[in-house]
């Protein structure tokens, strides 16, 4: 089959890879009727973060299951599933508690690489969460996004504690970001701004339910938010980067007793003591346990409340991932789908 490789910084190729099979009883294979590339796929195609071997990527997926393990009880054959970015049982303790993404036999669906025709994968009853039907063509980037970007954006919500009569300040204008506010607006939050430079970025978070934009980045952008919120700072922070910058303009942005929802993969980030001891502000974050929200957002979308496929802006078949990957990296595209 073919899916994306990478084989160094800006360096991927589309090439033959091995069909996936079934491995363990647990196991599915599913048909992708779309993967997309992600903000934290940069990270590694930028050099950023090393690669030591020759890599498949993508971990945000959609489709049609056309294999099963003998021990897959609640998935069949010819279903549309959508899948999180962690692949869980859903049954121990910590995937009860709501944080599949830390499970205790968790798969990360990176090591495997969805950006291809097909995938295995892991754990097929916990992971995959099987839509009602075959879904209209034009739901399935919405779906796509819950698999993700969507899912982590909601989570970055609901750890900030974004809800009615708050304030949400988002930390970042990718698709995390953007589908954060989304999050933040279905949420019941009162005012939602984002910091974003970028004209197209910005008219999608206004569609999304943003009420305030501000321009500024750092302690500059903090100093506006202060002003725009009576000096008190926002009730709530989502932060979307990973950035030394992006965490400390959250914390910096969040007043006292306030939330910060941490979802953007760290990246030389250090956290000075002293100020976040006296900010008396609440950290919570990490990898996004995305499956705890999906059937939640699945209804949503297919009850076509909520629209999160916009943040792709660009759509390619899967034979030209090299230029998604570079749109994403010149910052010409918010976020890039495939087509198998």
């Amino acid at each position: 089959m073919k899916g994306a490789v990478l084989h160094g910084p800006r360096d991927i190729r589309v090439e033959e890879r091995d069909e996936p099979r079934i491995l363990e009883p647990t196991d599915a294979v599913i048909r992708l009727a779309a993967a997309c590339v992600c903000g934290s796929d940069l990270w590694p195609y930028r050099g950023i973060q090393s690669i030591t071997e020759p890599t498949p990527m993508g971990h945000e997926y959609v489709g049609v299951v056309e294999q099963i393990g003998s021990q897959v009880k609640n998935i069949t054959v010819g279903e549309f599933v959508v899948g999180s970015f962690f692949a869980s049982d859903n049954t121990c303790e910590i995937c009860q508690a709501g944080y599949q993404s830390h499970c205790i036999h968790a798969v990360v669906m990176g090591t495997i690489g969805t950006q291809a025709e097909r995938a295995r994968v892991p754990m097929a009853d916990g992971t995959l969460v099987a839509t009602s039907g075959m879904p209209e063509p034009d739901l399935i980037p919405s779906l796509l996004a819950a698999s993700d970007v969507l899912g982590t954006g909601w989570f970055a919500a609901v750890a900030a504690e974004a809800g009615s009569g708050k304030t949400v300040a988002v930390v970042g204008d990718g698709a995390v970001g953007l589908l954060g506010v989304l999050a933040a607006k279905q949420l019941g939050a009162q005012r939602i701004v984002i910091f974003s430079r970028h004209e197209d970025r910005q008219k999608l978070a206004v569609e999304f339910g943003a009420t305030d934009i501000i321009t500024q980045r750092g302690d500059e952008g903090v100093t506006r938010l202060k002003q725009l919120t009576g000096g008190l700072g926002a009730h709530s922070a989502i932060e979307a980067v990973g950035t030394q910058e992006s965490i400390m303009q959250a914390i910096r942005s969040t007043r006292p007793g306030g939330h910060v929802g941490y979802v953007g993969v760290f990246h030389d980030v250090q956290i000075p003591g002293d100020e976040l001891f006296f900010s008396g502000v609440h950290l919570h974050g990490g990898p996004a346990p995305v499956r705890r929200f999906l059937p939640e957002l699945m209804q949503l979308i297919r009850d076509r409340k909520i629209n999160p496929g916009k943040v792709f802006d660009l759509e390619l078949p899967l034979e030209d991932a090299a230029e998604g990957y570079k749109a994403m990296d010149e910052r010409r595209a918010i976020k890039v789908l495939l087509r198998p």
